[in-house]
């Protein structure tokens, strides 16, 4: 197997960052994104390549771990690696770093690849001629378990909110990393700030299209674990998991 890592470097912006200067969700499943489809595109399976062939990729599910907080004005290198594929289920990890080479984050990430027509998906024998020696069987963090428990008992409703235009990407559906503001607006800002985020998770179950109205509950399950979901005509669309550690500032 292949030792193949992409890297990229990114500074991190008064825009992707929060009220605690530390870098929002959704800004670092964005910088993670960039690089996955800079590496796709450099091994030959990126969105120009699979476009003609009516083919895509869609992320299913991400985990992270953090070490530390990714704080603004940082300049921070992600590498990033497509792992083994195993059957229709593509996965890709992904490590952020600092400038001085310390890990700050570690993510996973699981992929589908569909046919636009049909709908089907597709295991890696449809992709077109690519650098099929790349993939590498490195882990950056174990997953126990890719499965979000669901919110049996209903939970409390949060908010509800309508998907517009702007939160649709060129699949026409809310961009994966649209969904940790959505999450993240489930808690509010006397509760972030009293903690810090050790990890989470989302499983995208379904895709939300441009005038659905989306209804987001949340549950505390103590321990600093709390769940939330995005629900669609009573049915969760995507599933959030929460850790937090009390926060420690000086």
């Amino acid at each position: 197997m292949s030792n193949y890592r992409h890297t990229r470097q990114f500074a991190i912006r008064y825009s992707d960052s929060d009220f605690k200067d530390e870098v929002k969700l959704s800004a670092l499943l964005s910088l993670v994104q960039e690089a996955a489809c800079s590496s796709a595109d450099e091994l030959g399976f990126g969105y120009e390549a699979l476009r003609p062939c009516g083919l895509g990729f869609l992320v299913v599910g991400t985990q992270c771990e953090f070490t530390a907080p990714v704080r603004l004005g940082e300049t921070v290198t992600v590498e990033t690696w497509p792992c083994p594929p195993r059957h229709a289920i593509f996965e890709r990890d992904y490590r952020i770093k600092d400038a001085a080479g310390n890990e700050l984050c570690a993510l996973a990430s699981r992929w589908c690849l569909f046919e636009f027509a049909s709908g089907a998906l597709r295991s890696e024998d449809a992709l077109p001629a690519h650098k099929s020696d790349c993939y590498n069987p490195e882990k950056s963090l174990s997953v126990a378990s890719w499965k979000i428990p669901k919110i049996a008992d209903g939970g409390e409703e949060v908010y509800r909110m309508k998907v517009c235009g702007s939160h649709c990407d060129h699949y026409m559906h809310a961009n994966n990393a649209r969904y940790a503001d959505f999450f993240s607006d489930c808690f509010t800002m006397d509760e972030l700030s009293a903690r810090r985020v050790k990890g989470f998770a989302i499983t995208y179950l379904r895709q939300a299209k441009e005038g659905e109205e989306l209804v987001f509950v949340r549950k505390d399950c103590g321990n600093g674990v709390f769940l939330a979901e995005a629900r669609h005509e009573g049915e969760p669309i995507a599933q959030f998991m929460m850790r937090f550690e009390e926060e420690t500032r000086g």
